[in-house]
């Protein structure tokens, strides 16, 4: 092979590896991997005490000792419990009262006011009052993480439903459909996608209101693992544990993502 052919193929071998590594996701990937190889190296240089800020090689230990032995794959369970059925609730309730809020003058009229009034009161300050009404069990949990998501999908679905397309009710009225009818076949999917955006909002602060009451009251559970961690100054525990909620955090993102996808996909059809 000749000097001149080698030549020509070594830019289009470097730059498929530059095309490679600039590829989002790829690029996003190895960002974390130069994060945590950065920091390994700072802490290794500074000789850092692990009580101020451990190596991702210590924290890693720390969340295999935890999950083989330690339980926190049992706590990751109750935690998940606890975020989805109070989530589950706040669903049926929130599209609920949203369909029936969009649909009735009287019902939005009285439900605004109540819903100005206690949307922007930050949920976490509610904690010691519920656990007086409800004490620290399951339905306290069950509560505050409905709590956390029900308004935002309240306001989506009457925000989705009442930007229905005035000629669709029309043209079912006319085609004879009663109310319900309306409701379920012209109204409802057409407000799907805002829901869904109202979903995701909630599902977000359903996660971080129950991590919170954990920290408080639970002595099972991601939150009062953490809220143990610190108090006995198990800094790795602590970063053990942030490290499976930011998993699960991206987690729930990227299903959503796909999830939204796929109404578009639907929409589309």
């Amino acid at each position: 092979m000749s000097e001149r052919s080698l030549a020509d193929k070594r830019p289009t071998a470097s730059k498929g590896i530059l095309g490679l590594v600039a590829e989002p996701r790829i690029l996003a990937w190895l960002s974390v991997v130069l994060l945590l190889a950065a920091w390994e190296f700072t802490v290794w240089a500074a000789k850092l005490n692990p009580i101020y800020l451990p190596a991702p090689s210590g924290i890693l230990r720390a969340l295999i000792d935890l999950f083989r032995t330690g339980g926190l794959g049992f706590d990751l369970v109750i935690t998940l419990w606890r975020i989805f059925a109070g989530f589950a609730i706040a669903i049926v309730l929130g599209v609920a009262i949203g369909i029936w809020m969009a649909t009735s003058e009287r019902m939005r009229a009285v439900a605004d006011l109540y819903i100005a009034a206690l949307y922007p009161l930050p949920k976490i300050t509610l904690i010691p009052l519920l656990i007086i009404w409800l004490g620290t069990g399951g339905p306290f949990m069950l509560t505050i993480s409905a709590l956390g998501a029900i308004f935002p999908i309240i306001i989506n679905t009457v925000l989705g439903i009442r930007q229905c397309d005035a000629g669709l009710v029309l043209a079912a009225r006319d085609l004879r459909a009663n109310q319900s009818q309306i409701i379920m076949k012209v109204l409802l999917p057409s407000a799907i996608p805002s829901i869904f955006a109202g979903i995701r909002l909630g599902l977000g602060v359903s996660i971080i209101l129950v991590v919170a009451a954990e920290m408080v009251v639970g002595k099972v559970g991601l939150g009062g693992r953490l809220f143990l961690a610190g108090q006995v100054l198990e800094t790795e525990q602590v970063f053990a544990v942030l490290i499976v909620l930011a998993i699960l955090g991206i987690v729930v993102t990227k299903i959503q993502d796909m999830i939204d996808v796929w109404l578009g996909h639907w929409r589309i059809d």
